[in-house]
């Protein structure tokens, strides 16, 4: 029985270990992905949208051609920025995984 004890207090020890890195690495999340840019351009590229990794949108890029029909170009502007926002969320999650090393921890107010 007392093997048992001090096995679960290495086992604790580990896990404490662990939570700690986990601890460091979500502070690194938190400082590289508003740092991070992700693109995305409509279909026909008249419209690219860059937003940051904490989902804010950077720049929108319009071409000549796009301005002359104006219900498109709302359309486009929407794909664009959804396609980009859904790029930066993908890679948010993938990081977190890296981070957590997959225990499925979710940090809120990030998604």
């Amino acid at each position: 029985m007392g093997n048992n004890m001090f096995g679960n207090l290495g086992e604790l020890a580990k896990m404490m270990s662990k939570a700690k890195d986990i601890q460091g690495n979500l502070k690194k999340f938190k400082e590289e992905m508003p740092t991070m840019e992700f693109s995305a351009a409509s279909p026909g590229c008249q419209v690219k949208v860059t937003v940051s990794g904490d989902f804010r949108v950077k720049s929108v890029e319009v071409s000549d051609e796009a301005l002359q029909d104006r219900a498109g170009l709302e359309e486009q502007i929407t794909v664009a920025v959804n396609a980009a926002l859904a790029a930066a969320k993908t890679a948010a999650q993938e990081k977190m995984n890296e981070v957590t090393g997959g225990l499925g921890v979710d940090l809120p107010g990030i998604f």
